[in-house]
C-alpha cells in the first residue's frame, strides 16, 4: 500500500512538472535569465574597454596604489551586472509573467558568485579565505535560500552555562566569523588610510607619520567596540575592565604600555622620522624604515632589520645623522714620508677630494664645508695626514665615497711619486 502511495505522488509530481516546464511561464523566465545575462556580460565588456584604468594593470604614475586597486575591481563587475540584470529581470518577470521563482533562483545563485569572487580575489591571506569560504559563504546561501532562521534556532540551543553567562554555539560561531571579518576589514582599512596619509606629500613627512599612527590607533578602538558589541558586552563594562587593565599594566603589561607610550611621544615630539639615519647608543645603526607603535624598524646596509623597542629612544641616548641637515662630514687618514712636500701634497690631495661628484666643493661654498688637507700630527715613521669633505647623506651602502677617495688618493700618490711609509727598525749587533 505504501508503495502504490509513493508511486502515485511520484507520477503527480511528475506529471506536474512536465506540465510547468512546457508552460508559457516557464519558458517566458528561461528567456528573462538569458537576456539579463547576456546583458550583464555585455555591460561587462563595455565598462572594461571603456576606462583605461580597467584595461591594463598601472605600473607607474600618481596615486599608483588606488589606481591598482581599481583595476582589481574589474573583477567585480561582472558579478555585480549580473545581480543588477537578474533583479531587473525579477521584476519584470512578476509584473508580467505573474511569477518569478525561477529568475529568482538565478539571482540568489549570482549573488554568491559574487560573494565568491570577493573571497578568492580580494581576501589575500590563506586563513581568512578558507574562514570565508568555509563559513561565511555558506551563511550567505543559507540566508538567501532562507534557510538561516532554522539553523540559527538550532545552534541557540547548543549552549553551556557558566556562573552568570550563558555561552552556545551560535554565539562563539558569531563571534569567530564576525571577528574575522572585522579584523580583515579592519587590516585592509588600516593599510589603505595609513597609505593615504603618506601621500600627502604637502605634509613634513613627521606630521605624516603621526596623523597615520593616530589613525591606526582609532581604527583599532572602533574595531576592538564593535567587537564587544558582537559579543554581547556591555560598554559600561569597560570601567570593570578598565580596571582590570590597569592592574595588568601593573605587572606584565608594562613594557607593552611603555613602548606604546614611547611610540606616541616619538610621534609628537619629531624626534625621529621614517628615512633617518639613526645610530644606537651600543652602536647598532640603520635606516629608519618603520615607526611602529611597539618599535622602530632600523634596515641596516647588509639587509638586516633591527627592531629597537620604542622606550629605548626615550631612555637611552642615540645619534640622529640626517634628521635636520642631510650634509654629514667625513674625514679620511694616512700617512706620507717624511721628505714629502707637503704643500704639493695637500694641492693634490684637495683637487682629487673636490673632482668626486658626491663630493660638496666648488666656489660658492662655504670654506669650512670645502674639502681639506691638514697635517694631524707626527709620527715615528711618517706624518699623519688629515682629509676632511663633506657630502650628502651616509658614508655607506650606495654612497660609497670614502671608499672611492682612498683609492683616488692612492692613484694620485703613486703617480706623483710620493712615499707611504712602513715601520723601520735600526738594528746594531755588538760583539762581544
Amino acid at each position: 500500500m505504501d508503495i502504490e502511495h509513493y508511486q502515485t505522488v511520484i507520477e503527480q509530481f511528475l506529471t506536474q512538472l512536465m506540465h510547468w516546464l512546457s508552460s508559457p511561464k516557464f519558458y517566458s523566465q528561461i528567456g528573462l535569465i538569458v537576456l539579463a545575462i547576456l546583458i550583464g556580460l555585455s555591460i561587462n565588456r563595455f565598462l572594461r574597454n571603456l576606462s583605461p584604468l580597467l584595461r591594463q594593470m598601472p605600473t607607474e604614475g600618481p596615486i599608483l596604489q588606488l589606481r591598482q586597486g581599481i583595476y582589481r575591481l574589474r573583477e567585480l563587475i561582472l558579478p555585480l551586472m549580473l545581480v543588477l540584470s537578474l533583479s531587473f529581470a525579477n521584476d519584470i518577470s512578476m509584473a508580467v509573467v505573474g511569477q518569478a521563482w525561477l529568475v529568482k533562483l538565478s539571482l540568489s545563485l549570482a549573488v554568491i558568485f559574487m560573494l565568491y569572487t570577493i573571497i578568492t580575489r580580494f581576501v589575500e591571506k590563506q586563513l581568512f579565505r578558507k574562514l570565508a569560504l568555509w563559513f561565511i559563504l555558506p551563511i550567505a546561501v543559507l540566508h538567501i535560500f532562507g534557510w538561516l532562521d532554522e539553523v540559527v534556532a538550532y545552534l541557540e540551543t547548543i549552549s553551556l552555562q557558566i556562573g552568570n553567562f550563558e555561552i552556545s554555539a551560535y554565539g562563539v560561531a558569531r563571534v569567530l566569523i564576525f571577528g574575522s571579518v572585522l579584523f580583515w576589514l579592519g587590516r585592509l582599512s588600516n593599510n589603505a588610510g595609513q597609505q593615504i596619509i603618506r601621500n600627502q606629500h604637502d605634509l613634513d613627512i613627521g606630521t605624516r607619520e603621526v596623523f597615520a599612527k593616530l589613525f591606526q590607533v582609532a581604527l583599532f578602538f572602533v574595531v576592538f567596540l564593535l567587537l564587544l558589541q558582537i559579543m554581547g558586552i556591555n560598554l559600561t563594562a569597560l570601567a570593570v575592565f578598565g580596571g582590570a587593565l590597569g592592574v595588568g599594566l601593573g605587572f606584565g603589561l608594562q613594557a607593552i604600555a611603555s613602548n606604546f607610550i614611547s611610540g606616541i611621544i616619538l610621534l609628537l615630539d619629531r624626534s625621529l622620522s621614517v628615512g633617518d639615519f639613526v645610530e644606537m647608543e651600543d652602536g647598532r645603526r640603520g635606516t629608519i624604515r618603520e615607526l611602529n607603535m611597539r618599535s622602530t624598524t632600523l634596515e641596516t646596509y647588509d639587509g638586516k632589520d633591527i627592531m629597537v623597542p620604542n622606550e629605548q629612544f626615550i631612555t637611552t641616548s642615540f645619534t640622529n645623522w640626517t634628521h635636520k641637515n642631510i650634509k654629514q662630514r667625513y674625514s679620511l687618514e694616512f700617512q706620507v714620508a717624511y721628505k714629502t712636500d707637503l704643500h704639493l701634497l695637500f694641492d693634490l690631495v684637495r683637487g682629487i677630494v673636490a673632482s668626486h661628484p658626491q663630493v660638496i666643493s666648488g666656489d660658492d661654498i662655504p670654506l669650512e664645508e670645502r674639502p681639506d688637507a691638514e697635517i694631524k700630527g707626527f709620527a715615528d715613521s711618517g706624518i699623519d695626514i688629515l682629509v676632511e669633505f663633506w657630502m650628502e647623506g651616509i658614508d655607506d651602502g650606495p654612497n660609497r665615497v670614502g671608499a672611492d677617495l682612498l683609492l683616488m688618493i692612492w692613484d694620485t700618490l703613486r703617480q706623483n711619486n710620493i712615499e707611504i711609509p712602513f715601520p723601520q727598525r735600526e738594528i746594531k749587533i755588538i760583539n762581544n
